[in-house]
């Protein structure tokens, strides 16, 4: 992962192909093909409005479709406006407000008791400082980031990593948990199995400082595969990529079964 920017710095610029290509061809050919069959990198990083705000859509979003969380997320804010606690100009609801709002008027507009649990854990923690500002926030290094918003009731890594690339714009972000950079990496590599998370994060270090475009790119590998378009690797480029995990014989492999639906990606990575 990477350092903070410097202070008062903006989001960072995402690194384009005469930077990606030539450090890929250097350290592993498979990504670098990858890289040239795709085309240009085209993640861009949208600044979100606070880290509250963006974490409260996240826990609104676990586990459900984007519809049904965009129908709580409404009625969550329209419960604010109608009681006139909202700020002036802003109808969504401070930390505060959150914190003084009982479980069960939570619950009434759709949210389950523990996502209702995880929203006042979350304004509690805001309050305290842990989840800090967005200005605060962006001077953090990305380690700590982490440490810092995984003490939130029902955010895990995988909610920050995704917050450090799509809205943060960090470039050496790999989510070794997410199953389409996983299925992405089996694909591509030429593998029976999905790498384990160890077996990603051991491969995909020699990606480093790059390792957000390397994930982008293993997502789009599942897109290449889902249109019928045979992976771009020869022979020879798999093979030199010798540090590639492969099953070892007689080890139990994780199966193609998806996990439990998350929280909804961002449309850039879908």
């Amino acid at each position: 992962m990477t350092r903070a920017p410097r202070a008062g710095a903006a989001t960072p610029r995402a690194p384009d192909r005469r930077a990606l290509l030539p450090h890929f061809r250097r350290v592993d050919p498979v990504m670098a093909a990858l890289v040239e069959t795709v085309g240009p990198y085209r993640l861009r990083a949208e600044a979100c409005d606070s880290p509250f705000r963006h974490l409260v859509q996240a826990i609104a979003s676990q586990q459900i479709s984007g519809r049904a969380a965009d129908t709580i997320l409404a009625r969550f804010v329209a419960l604010y406006a109608e009681s006139g606690d909202a700020r002036s100009g802003d109808d969504f609801p401070t930390p505060a407000q959150v914190q003084a709002t009982p479980p069960d008027r939570l619950r009434s507009v759709g949210l389950s008791t523990a996502k209702s649990a995880a929203l006042k854990d979350l304004a509690a923690h805001t309050l305290s400082g842990v989840v800090p500002d967005s200005a605060t926030l962006a001077a953090l290094e990305d380690a700590e980031i982490v440490a810092r918003l995984t003490q939130v009731r029902g955010i895990g890594p995988w909610t920050v990593q995704m917050m450090l690339m799509f809205q943060l714009g960090r470039p050496d972000v790999l989510p070794v948990d997410d199953y389409g950079v996983r299925n992405g990496f089996r694909l591509a590599y030429g593998l029976a199995e999905l790498p384990t998370p160890r077996e990603l994060a051991r491969h995909g270090a020699c990606w480093a400082p790059y390792r957000s475009a390397a994930a982008w790119y293993l997502w789009r590998a599942v897109d290449l595969a889902r249109a019928g378009v045979r992976m771009p690797i020869s022979p020879r480029a798999r093979a030199a990529s010798s540090s590639a995990p492969r099953p070892r014989p007689g080890a139990r492999t994780p199966s193609h079964r998806r996990p439990a639906r998350r929280p909804r990606a961002p449309a850039s990575k879908r």
